[in-house]
């Protein structure tokens, strides 16, 4: 069956939702927990979370991470949810009880930061049963380190140089799992899945501009109205409505 041939079932309330690109969907994917994944959606917003196609949450932001931040999101999350614990700011054996706590919330792995030190990671692998997934970004880093260490996963992290950092890495290993950034456009997330990635993360837009993008359809159709008074009545309707 090809796939214009694949039944494809929505509702009027749901076609808003964000879709991950078509290309992401050539990637084999990771079978974690008996859940197959080919893409993850790098974002904490939860409004964007239950509004997604994509297989699998990742679930990392720029502060220490916190025990309720981690289990609303999952809690929110009908997806399965790859929590940050730290790695950068957040060190040691705080990390291990809040690799603990998220795989306790239903967690399905636990991510580190590319800082994290090799003991540290021992340290958590020995405290949780959920894959830890160690970000890496550069060439530099001791790859078999890492999986001694414990890392299941590695999600690489690189911007422009990605595909590039995942060729160099597959070259040695060819088996191990791996969570790669795609990019901005389908060209660029198929020479990622070319280089060896399991699985594509995608950032998606943010609210401002999906809600950006709204109101202007919205404007649009308000203009289309022949009298003031029903320019009026329509988007005090659709007002009401968000």
């Amino acid at each position: 069956m090809n796939k214009a041939d694949i039944p494809r079932i929505s509702g009027n309330l749901r076609k808003k939702s964000i879709q991950m690109p078509e290309s992401v969907w050539k990637a084999k994917g990771m079978v974690v927990l008996g859940r197959r994944i080919k893409s993850c959606i790098f974002t904490t917003d939860i409004a964007i979370i239950r509004n997604c196609n994509a297989d699998a949450v990742l679930a990392v932001y720029p502060f220490t991470p916190q025990q309720i931040i981690n289990n609303t999101i999952i809690d929110c999350s009908s997806i399965p949810v790859f929590c940050g614990v730290g790695g950068g700011t957040t060190q040691g054996l705080r990390t291990a009880l809040i690799a603990k706590d998220a795989e306790a919330d239903g967690a399905y792995g636990v991510v580190v930061n590319s800082p994290m030190s090799n003991e540290n990671i021992s340290m958590i692998k020995r405290v949780v049963d959920i894959p830890v997934i160690v970000t890496v970004v550069s060439e530099s880093t001791d790859i078999q380190a890492r999986l001694d260490a414990g890392a299941t996963i590695l999600n690489v992290s690189a911007a422009a140089r990605t595909p590039e950092l995942v060729r160099h890495i597959r070259k040695d290993f060819p088996n191990v799992p791996i969570i790669a950034t795609g990019g901005p456009t389908n060209e660029t997330i198929l020479e990622t899945i070319a280089a060896g990635a399991n699985t594509i993360s995608f950032t998606p837009p943010s609210i401002a501009d999906v809600f950006s993008n709204m109101m202007i359809e919205y404007r649009k159709m308000a203009e289309q109205v022949d009298t003031p008074e029903e320019k009026d009545e329509i988007m005090s309707d659709l007002l009401e409505l968000l």
